[in-house]
């Protein structure tokens, strides 16, 4: 472990795991502790697929690395880390394509990027100073993405179902799975695990009272 004065840097933390693992749940639990932070969900970086209805979007592949933006998110990651603001890009999970609105972030001692594949690329990986990975067990994850995408995205269980074992599955295993070698911190039960919680949070708040970055 090194430390190293970099005041003039952001820190980034990035949040990986399976669809449904509870990344954002982490996210919400760090955000009541922590105040000074900007947060990239990296679903707002998937390039569009509006050629493709809910019937047939399981022909669209999100859970493949070239379905994200990276060459854009690499440069936004790497403005926020040199605490300059970027317009964010907002998409639209009803019609499956980049919405016309964009978000304006300005920059912040911390970054917190969650997502699936939030390591896969190297590029992307290379600028995070801290990464934590979610791991929760496949069926838990299947009932929380099943929920989810009904409730708030349109779909139906049949679509779901086929996208899951058809396109999740095999995706998780071959491109997320891989990528907890990389990671710093592995975080079993994700938001329900409030042990790991209070000393993710502790170890923030000592980082960014202290100006230092972790490598």
């Amino acid at each position: 472990m090194v430390y190293c004065k970099l005041m003039e840097q952001a820190h980034i933390i990035g949040i990986s795991g399976g669809s449904g693992s509870g990344k954002t749940t982490i996210v919400h639990k760090i955000s009541e502790l922590v105040s000074d932070f900007v947060f990239i969900p990296q679903d707002n970086y998937y390039k569009s697929a509006e050629h493709m209805s809910n019937e047939n979007i399981t022909a669209f592949n999100f859970d493949h690395p070239d379905a994200f933006d990276n060459e854009l998110l690499a440069q936004h990651l790497l403005a926020l880390k040199n605490m300059q603001s970027v317009e964010m890009p907002t998409y639209d999970f009803v019609h499956h394509r980049r919405a016309e609105k964009t978000i304006y972030v300005k920059p912040a001692k911390l970054i917190i990027f969650e997502g699936i594949m939030v390591f896969y690329d190297k590029t992307i990986r290379d600028l995070i100073d801290l990464k934590i990975f979610v791991d929760t067990p496949d069926d838990i994850r299947f009932i929380r993405r099943l929920t989810r995408d009904i409730k708030e995205r349109g779909r139906t269980m049949e679509s779901v179902i086929d996208q899951y074992l058809n396109v999740v599955r095999p995706g998780h295993y071959l491109f997320i799975e891989p990528t907890k070698q990389y990671a710093d911190i592995i975080i079993p039960e994700g938001g329900a695990n409030e042990n790991a919680l209070n000393l993710l949070v502790t170890f923030i708040k000592q980082v960014l009272s202290s100006g230092e970055h972790y490598h």
